[in-house]
């Protein structure tokens, strides 16, 4: 579209705004933090609607986003790839009040679920800017899929993604101190087996000896007990080789090797003599895919051996759905890692 010609008659809106300075104005300096004192403008056209609230800004942090690679592995067809970690940081550019607090932000070390395939880990981009907004710093893993690499590729990649991080403090404006692990489905097995073992084996020597150990963990519907997982209401079957845990095993049967199946299921991992990072457990009561039972076994577990263990039921929530997309459920977690970090 082209612009009105030259002989065009503008309206005359002089009458209607604020009359202008004789001279032109010197600019106020106006430092970041004085932002909202800044002088107010009392000017308003007739028909403009004035709105005195808000004045704070609920949408927390903008976000700033980067991709990193954390690792190369090989693979057993003697191939080598690149890990990739997404890191979304607070950005505090033009943030007023906001700042990064003393000592760094804290890490939330997040594992998007694939039932142990290959990850489509941006697909929970609007989770992650929820979160970095709130002032977590966010590292999103790409973990090895079990088609390429089996148990316990999975933990392994997780470690060595908090090793990175904790190694890289400095670059990313984190505290190493304020690590927490928060995965779902397949992602929140990893995180469990990750952070129930530490810095014991299974392990890689990468950026070792950076500790692998976390303040606390966020398991969402993840499968904590292969073996069991065919004894409740499911969707699908979870012991043949081609089955997700079968997969995660090395395409066996997992009731055809269950000492396969216990050593890749987190409840294996808990010892009463072994501290245990605070743990919450958040699982729906119509998940058709991991059978809400395994969540029920992991918590008891926990609190027979006298583990610090929270766990919510979503009565109605399904798999990822109904009820886990919401402020919420959201808020409740992020309400407990503020509380652990």
């Amino acid at each position: 579209m082209n612009c009105p010609t030259a002989d065009h008659t503008a309206p005359d809106i002089g009458s209607m705004v604020a009359p202008p300075s004789a001279q032109p104005l010197d600019p106020i300096p106006t430092p970041i933090p004085e932002t909202k004192n800044f002088p107010h403008i009392d000017e308003v056209p007739e028909g403009c609607i004035v709105l005195d609230e808000p004045t704070e800004d609920s949408f927390g942090y903008p976000v700033d986003m980067e991709q990193v690679t954390y690792a190369t592995r090989q693979l057993a067809d003697g191939t080598s790839v690149d890990m990739p970690l997404w890191v979304f940081t607070p950005g505090t550019d033009n943030m007023p009040e906001g700042q990064i607090p003393e000592g760094g932000w804290p890490i939330i070390i997040f594992v998007r679920g694939s039932a142990f395939h290959e990850q489509n880990v941006l697909d929970y981009l609007n989770y992650y800017v929820r979160i970095a907004e709130k002032g977590f710093v966010v590292a999103a893993v790409k973990y090895r899929a079990s088609d390429d690499a089996p148990f316990p590729a999975q933990m392994q990649d997780c470690k060595t993604a908090v090793r990175f991080m904790r190694a890289n403090a400095e670059r990313f404006h984190v505290n190493k101190d304020r690590v927490a692990l928060w995965g779902d489905s397949s992602g929140g097995h990893t995180v469990l087996m990750a952070g129930f073992t530490g810095d014991t084996a299974p392990d890689t020597p990468d950026y070792q000896p950076v500790s692998a150990e976390v303040k606390c963990i966020v398991d969402w519907y993840g499968p904590t007990d292969f073996a069991m997982m065919n004894h409740y209401p499911s969707s699908q079957n979870h012991h043949v080789p081609e089955c997700p845990e079968g997969m995660e095993i090395g395409g066996v049967n997992v009731l055809e090797h269950r000492d396969l199946s216990r050593n890749a299921s987190p409840m294996t991992c808990l010892d009463a003599d072994r501290p245990t990072p605070p743990t919450l457990i958040m699982h729906g009561g119509r998940d058709l895919l991991v059978p809400f039972n395994q969540s029920c076994r992991l918590y008891v577990t926990m609190k027979a051996l006298n583990k610090n263990v929270t766990f919510y039921k979503l009565g109605n929530a399904s798999h990822a759905a109904y009820g886990f997309r919401s402020n919420r459920a959201v808020g409740i977690v992020l309400d407990w890692l503020a509380g652990r970090l």
